[in-house]
């Protein structure tokens, strides 16, 4: 859906005119009806795109002024990733620890590509995963569907922090948005039991409440426990940690069917 009004026969042809003047810049001549034409075609796109789009085209074209060249750039603007990036993002999924922040496009393209993925083949659905996510982009630029990124929370707190400032920074989500997530993840203020809690990992000790002594102990002994764990044991928690993995890569098929459905509905 379009978020700002159609342009008037007057913008059109201001829109032709600054047409035939970038071709002119790039040592091209173009015909008043062919300007017109190209104009018609993009007047579906927002006035700042498209002037957007000419300058990048007066500065980075070597050749011809061509429709193409100028729908590549304005689409370029509307905040999607490339294929290639958008492979890296699908593949920190696999780490159940880290929070990723991702599209609706990256997440169907990586549930089409999840199959091969768990045969063992990277190489097959890497090609999966990137012909879906240029079909799936096409789609939806065709569409006019404006960029949707979305999180998915990982395990470590700290990750997460990292992962939702750098998208606000990277525009991917909203400052309000991204204050939203932070304030959601943000932790308690520090008691004396959760400085002797910390005290576990830092060595410095702060003496706890009788009943968090008792935790502490428990907690204490739990840790004993794993050091001397038997490789069975050993076994036990890296079945645990996969089922974890799969738990999440679960969730986020979910998510891409219905976002599937969505689009099917549309």
């Amino acid at each position: 859906m379009n978020s700002f009004e159609p342009m008037s026969p007057e913008q059109v042809a201001d829109l032709a005119m600054a047409i035939v003047a970038t071709a002119e810049v790039l040592g091209q001549s173009l015909t008043a009806d062919a300007a017109e034409m190209m104009a018609d075609d993009l007047c579906e796109h927002s006035a700042q795109s498209i002037s957007a789009a000419l300058k990048a085209c007066r500065r980075e074209l070597t050749g011809k002024l061509t429709l193409a060249a100028i729908l590549q750039r304005i689409q370029a603007e509307d905040g999607r990733p490339g294929k290639d990036e958008a492979w890296a993002i699908a593949m920190t999924t696999n780490d159940e620890y880290e929070t990723v922040v991702l599209t609706d496009e990256i997440q169907l393209a990586l549930a089409a590509a999840k199959p091969i993925l768990d045969a063992g083949d990277k190489v097959g659905a890497r090609m999966a995963f990137l012909s879906a996510y240029e079909r799936l982009v096409s789609q939806a630029r065709e569409d006019r569907k404006a960029v949707n990124w979305h999180v998915s929370v990982g395990f470590d707190a700290n990750r997460r922090v990292e992962a939702i400032t750098k998208a606000v920074q990277l525009q991917r989500i909203s400052q309000e948005g991204g204050q939203v997530y932070l304030a959601d993840l943000r932790v308690a203020p520090i008691t004396e039991n959760g400085r002797a809690v910390a005290g576990l990992i830092t060595g410095h000790v702060t003496r706890p409440t009788a009943d968090v002594r008792e935790k502490l102990k428990a907690v204490k002994d739990s840790m004993a426990e794993m050091s001397a764990a038997t490789a069975e044991r050993r076994t036990q928690l890296k079945i645990k940690a996969a089922n974890d993995l799969a738990d999440r890569l679960a969730l986020l098929n979910r998510q891409a069917e219905e976002l599937g459905s969505k689009r099917a509905a549309q």
